[in-house]
């Protein structure tokens, strides 16, 4: 281990020497503003602290310095901007200039404002940093609604459709479709008319044959009323009736009495038609 007597006279031991006796002792910034009281030093040490963010954000834009440099570097030039800010205040206290009025905003390399969240500011790579891109991205503005003016602008012909047949295209399309349906038409009509054919051939078949049913009148013909009776609307074909047919009078005297009964029970009363009703019990109507 050197002692005190060697180290004090190293070579820079004595050139601090000599630069103490002589003045030029490189004077140390004040750690307060408040403690400076000229305004010419207040200048030069808001000077020397702009020199030192120029250097600082020069060196934040390069992005290979890692996440943690990036980030130490970017608090260093927040720590040097809020100082900055205070020996501003204590220029005007002084009487100087306002710069924080009169300033210039604080851009960085692309021209642009340094973003920045209640004072902390990202510069550089740190824009980049995760979670740091995040606080920067705004939602996109919704686009502006079209008033019914401007809408009615883009309304012309072709919005109604009378130009769709000037591209050449729908035309033939459309032909070839119409002459599919038109065929099909064709077939269709071809088939309903074989099958009606078929079936009226049938038809006609079926009659031809003899009914089960038909019976031959092979009496002579010397009655008129049993031949009346026998004789068919078609072809002189008789039938024979299994039930008793009421004549024409007998129908009609059928339809009176129904006819009495109904008024009888809409305008008589009760004990009427109790007398009724007995009195054609007694007559055995």
């Amino acid at each position: 281990m050197a002692r005190n007597a060697e180290k004090a006279m190293t070579a820079l031991a004595r050139f601090r020497q000599a630069q103490l006796e002589e003045g030029k002792v490189k004077e140390r910034r004040p750690f307060l503003a408040s403690e400076c009281s000229e305004l010419p030093k207040a200048e030069k040490w808001r000077r020397q602290i702009i020199s030192e963010i120029s250097k600082k954000v020069a060196q934040i834009q390069n992005a290979g310095l890692g996440e943690f440099r990036i980030r130490d570097l970017n608090d260093e030039i927040n720590k040097l901007l809020r100082e900055k800010g205070h020996w501003e205040v204590r220029i005007k206290e002084l009487g100087g200039p306002d710069y924080a009025r009169i300033g210039p905003k604080m851009l960085d390399h692309e021209g642009k404002e340094v973003p920045g969240n209640r004072g902390y500011k990202y510069f550089g790579a740190a824009r980049d940093l995760p979670g740091v891109r995040e606080l920067f991205e705004k939602e996109p503005t919704p686009a502006p609604r079209k008033t019914r003016g401007e809408l009615m602008k883009d309304v012309d012909a072709e919005y109604y459709g009378y130009r769709d047949e000037d591209d050449g295209v729908l035309l033939p399309l459309e032909a070839q479709y119409e002459k599919q349906v038109v065929m099909e038409a064709v077939q269709k009509w071809k088939k309903d008319r074989e099958s009606r054919l078929s079936g009226e051939k049938q038809q006609e078949e079926e009659e031809e044959e003899e009914s089960i049913y038909t019976v031959h009148n092979d009496e002579p013909d010397d009655d008129d009323e049993s031949r009346e009776e026998q004789e068919g609307e078609e072809g002189g074909v008789a039938f024979i009736a299994h039930v008793p047919v009421p004549s024409q009078k007998e129908v009609e005297e059928a339809l009176v009495r129904r006819k009495k009964m109904e008024l009888l029970q809409r305008y008589a009363s009760e004990t009427l038609q109790a007398q009724s009703q007995e009195a054609r019990t007694l007559l055995g109507l």
